[in-house]
C-alpha cells in the first residue's frame, strides 16, 4: 500500500529516538507470547477476521503459545517502530511495514535477515519479482511480501449519469469535471483530495514528466523542484479551493480521509487503491460507483501510479525467532493473502493467487491495467524513511494550498530537505 501519510504536519524525526546498535536476543524460545503489530485500515474489521483465523491455527500448531495483536495507526508508525527497535523489551516480534520503509528499517538494524528461511519456503517461488524486491536489501531478505497495491480513480456513476458526464480521460479533464460537479452539487467535493495524501499526488508529478529524485544505489539528488515536477505540483494543488475541495477542509486530509469522504457520499470522485475497495463497498455509495485508471496528461493515457504494498517482517530482537518466522509465513501465505483479497481487496503478491483473484472479481481490472501501464516507486534509499516521517512532501503541498508559499518556493524548500536527508543517509 502502499502506506499513507499523516494528516498533520509534524517533524516526526525531530522527536523520534535515536536507534541503538540492534542485535539478536540470542534466544529462540519455543513457547510463550508473541506480540504482533499490524496496520489499522479505514475499516479494519474484515482484516481482523482473516488475521484471527491465522492466529487460531498458529496457536493450535504450537502448544503453549499465544499471540497478542495490536493494530497501530499508519501515521505514527515511524515513531512507534523506531522506538521498538531501541527497546527490545517492549518491542513486538512481528510487524507489518510499508515497502517504502524496508531500506530504512534495515539500516536501523531492526529487521531480522530471514534469507535462509525465505529461500526454504515452498510458496516463496511464486512471489512476483517486484514484491520480492520490496523485501530485499543488498541481496538479503528481510520479510515476506504481504500485498501489493496501486491507486485508480473511483467515481460516482449516479452523479455522473445525472449530470451527463463521462469519466475523465486526461488530468485536465479531471480538474474540469470536478469543478462541474461541485458547481452543480455544492454539497459534494468534485474530487476529494488531501494535502497529506502524498501517494495520491505523486501520479500528477510523474504524469507531467517529473521525478521525486534522480540517482540509484542509495545515492540520490532531489528533483521535486524541476520544471516538470513543479507542473505536476501545480496540477494537483489546483484541485484545492472553493470550486472543488476547500483548502480549509482538505489541506489536512490524508489518503484514508479522502476514501472515507468518497465512501460516505461526500465526494463524486477520489483516488483510491484496490485496498480501498472494501471500505467503499461498506459505505453509502455501494452499487453507485465504478473505477477507471487515473488518466495521464494525454487523453486516453494512464498516469503512472505508485507501486505500493506492505510486508511482514520479524524483528531482530525477538526471543522467539523460529515461532516468529513461522507466524510471518502464515500471515503472508497464499491462503491468507487470498482471504485478505476477499475481505479487503488487497492484491496478493503471489502471481498465481493474483490471477485467480482477478478472474473472479472484475473490480480488479482497472488496477491490473494500471500496473500494466507502468508504475513508479520512491527512491530506494534509507533516506526515504526520514523524508516520509518528517512530512517533507505533505508540508510542500500544504504550504502551496494554504497560500503560505508559491509552488517554486515550496518545491525548492522540499528539495533542500530531501537532499539533506539523502546526504545524511550516505
Amino acid at each position: 500500500m502502499a502506506v499513507l501519510l499523516a494528516a498533520a504536519v509534524v517533524a516526526a524525526t525531530a522527536c523520534a529516538p535515536q536507534t541503538s546498535d540492534n542485535s539478536s536476543s540470542g534466544k529462540d524460545e519455543k513457547s510463550g507470547t508473541l506480540r504482533v503489530w499490524l496496520f489499522q485500515e479505514v475499516n479494519t474489521k474484515p482484516k481482523e477476521k482473516v488475521v484471527d483465523a491465522v492466529l487460531a491455527d498458529f496457536e493450535k500448531a504450537h502448544e503453549g503459545t499465544k499471540v497478542d495483536v495490536e493494530y497501530i495507526p499508519v501515521e505514527t508508525r515511524a515513531q512507534r517502530i523506531k522506538a521498538a527497535f531501541n527497546d527490545p523489551k517492549s518491542a513486538p516480534d512481528v510487524i507489518e511495514f510499508g515497502n517504502t520503509d524496508t531500506a530504512g528499517y534495515v539500516k536501523d538494524g531492526g529487521l531480522a535477515d530471514i534469507s535462509e528461511e525465505f529461500a526454504a519456503w515452498d510458496e516463496a517461488k511464486d512471489t512476483d519479482p517486484t514484491a520480492r524486491q520490496s523485501v530485499t536489501v543488498d541481496g538479503k531478505v528481510y520479510g515476506a511480501p504481504y500485498f501489493v497495491g496501486v491507486r485508480a480513480l473511483y467515481y460516482r456513476t449516479d452523479v455522473f449519469d445525472e449530470l451527463g458526464l463521462e469519466p475523465p480521460k486526461s488530468l485536465a479533464e479531471l480538474a474540469s469535471t470536478a469543478k462541474k460537479v461541485h458547481a452543480a452539487k455544492p454539497g459534494l467535493y468534485g474530487i476529494a483530495v488531501g494535502g497529506a495524501y502524498t501517494y495520491g499526488a505523486m501520479p500528477f508529478i510523474w504524469a507531467n514528466g517529473g521525478e521525486l529524485a534522480n540517482g540509484k544505489g542509495g545515492s540520490y539528488a532531489a528533483a521535486i523542484d524541476s520544471a516538470a515536477a513543479r507542473k505536476g505540483i501545480k496540477a494537483y494543488t489546483s484541485l484545492f479551493g472553493d470550486d472543488n475541495c476547500p483548502a480549509a477542509k482538505c489541506a489536512g486530509m490524508g489518503g484514508n480521509d479522502t476514501v472515507t469522504a468518497f465512501a460516505s457520499g461526500k465526494a463524486a470522485m477520489a483516488i483510491g487503491g484496490d485496498f480501498s475497495h472494501q471500505a467503499v463497498e461498506a459505505g453509502q455509495v455501494k452499487g453507485k460507483y465504478a473505477v477507471v485508471p487515473l488518466p495521464g496528461v494525454e487523453p486516453g493515457s494512464i498516469a503512472p501510479a505508485f507501486a505500493g504494498g506492505n510486508n511482514i517482517g520479524v524483528l531482530k530482537s525477538t526471543s522467539h525467532r523460529t515461532l516468529a518466522v513461522d507466524l510471518m509465513k502464515r500471515l503472508a501465505s497464499k491462503k491468507a493473502q487470498g482471504e485478505l483479497f476477499d475481505a479487503m481487496g488487497f492484491l496478493p503478491t503471489f502471481s498465481d493467487v493474483r490471477q485467480q483473484a482477478a478472474a473472479r472479481e472484475p473490480f480488479v481490472k482497472p488496477f491490473v491495467d494500471t500496473l500494466a501501464a507502468g508504475t513508479k516507486f520512491v527512491p530506494a534509499s534509507p533516506a526515504w524513511a526520514t523524508i516520509d516521517s518528517s512530512q517533507v512532501l505533505p508540508t510542500m503541498f500544504q504550504e502551496v494550498v494554504s497560500g503560505k508559499k508559491d509552488v517554486d518556493a515550496a518545491a525548492g524548500d522540499a528539495a533542500k530537505k530531501m537532499d539533506d536527508a539523502f546526504g545524511s543517509a550516505g
